[in-house]
């Protein structure tokens, strides 16, 4: 009864009081056309990225902005022919100047990808731009996206703009995952508390930000987070440290393109950064594991053991607390535009991201760390290994 009762406060507070977390009509903020458009130089890291180039990189090339814009694509290593690839896409498709360079592998104590974006950075300094889009190689753009991301920055004077791609849902586990995902990051990250200033709550999708030059400059970004396994979390929590407004908000035309067909490949995309969102403490991995067990998985417990004992207190809170969570949970799936009788299902995705999350844990302490495209990054502070 007592666990029944503080799964129901949970969700109570969840749904009144973490910044109605559960709202997805956080778009891109009010806006209107400058006078004069800033410059803004493309940054796209790329490692191994041939198969989803394609989908992504013309998106790029065709951006519909009245600014000087240009294109900087960091091959990071690629096997595949990626860098070839995105030089071939450029002479067929036309579009924004693409500068395609490499910056060799990464020193010890920086993840590959923040050191192909502070390559990148550091080529697009030679044009002097007021902006830097950084952007995934899986994330497509409407034609008129970064002018919107440039009108937004410029009219709320926001230092970082940041919108979260709309992940693929096709597969059945995609169907399953993804939402949740998204889900559970906004629980843990507001939208609506971020764009507070003062507040201590930071973050952003590293798929689409748009960042100030001179904001990056002042917050040392990429150098000052360049051990960073979660890169977006970390570049929002230091532009907002160093005085910079940021906002992050869901998009509705820049898109991910990269399949997650298989539950291995969606396990991987969160296992890997699981721990590290726990600071590899143990103690938060053994308390985010009992959060999720009563947030998550006590409200179908109870109902089930309020049918079996007969219990009617157990039965009613157990359904209040069932009832609070799919409710929340259905404008997600709106969203993402699937059926709703997925928010019933809500506590096996949990139960399979409470796995993940041990995993990660499992992972780290057997030296693999977060491992990505032939990378491992066991702790923090530690060197590269090649797997």
């Amino acid at each position: 009864m007592w666990i029944t009762v503080a799964s129901l406060a949970a969700w109570l507070w969840l749904l009144l009081g973490q910044g109605f977390f559960w709202r997805t009509d956080l778009r891109l903020p009010p806006r209107r056309e400058p006078d004069a458009w800033p410059s803004v130089c493309v940054v796209v890291p790329a490692r191994d990225e041939a198969a989803v180039l394609p989908h992504s990189l013309p998106s790029l090339l065709a951006q519909d902005y009245p600014g000087h814009a240009e294109v900087f694509l960091v091959d990071d290593g690629s096997t595949d022919g990626t860098g070839e690839l995105a030089r071939e896409l450029a002479v067929r498709h036309g579009g924004l100047p693409l500068t395609v360079d490499s910056p060799g592998e990464p020193p010890a104590g920086w993840t590959g990808k923040l050191w192909a974006v502070r390559h990148g950075i550091t080529l697009a300094r030679a044009r002097a731009p007021e902006y830097l889009l950084l952007t995934d190689a899986d994330i497509a753009h409407a034609p008129d996206s970064l002018r919107e991301l440039v009108a937004a920055a410029e009219t709320g004077g926001f230092a970082l703009v940041s919108q979260m791609a709309r992940l693929r849902v096709e597969s059945a586990w995609e169907r399953l995952v993804v939402p949740a995902f998204v889900y559970f990051f906004s629980q843990l990250y507001p939208f609506r508390w971020i764009a507070v200033r003062g507040s201590r709550t930071a973050a952003a999708a590293g798929g689409c930000v748009l960042l100030r030059t001179e904001a990056a400059e002042r917050a040392r970004v990429p150098d000052a987070v360049r051990q960073a396994v979660i890169d977006d979390v970390a570049i929002a929590r230091a532009v907002k440290r160093s005085g910079g407004h940021i906002w992050l908000g869901l998009a509705d035309r820049v898109d991910s393109v990269r399949p997650y067909p298989r539950l291995q490949d969606l396990w991987r995309m969160v296992s890997r950064s699981a721990y590290a969102q726990l600071r590899h403490n143990p103690l938060l991995l053994v308390g985010t594991v009992l959060g999720l067990a009563l947030v998550y998985l006590a409200p179908s417990v109870a109902l089930v053991a309020g049918v079996v004992t007969g219990s009617t207190a157990v039965l009613v809170c157990g359904g209040l607390a069932k009832l609070v969570m799919t409710a929340t949970y259905a404008p997600m799936l709106r969203y993402y535009r699937q059926p709703l009788w997925l928010a019933l299902v809500l506590p096996v995705t949990a139960f399979l991201y409470l796995l993940m999350t041990v995993d990660s844990a499992v992972q780290h302490y057997r030296g693999r760390g977060a491992a990505w495209k032939g990378r491992t990054y066991s702790r923090p502070g530690a060197a590269l290994e090649e797997q």
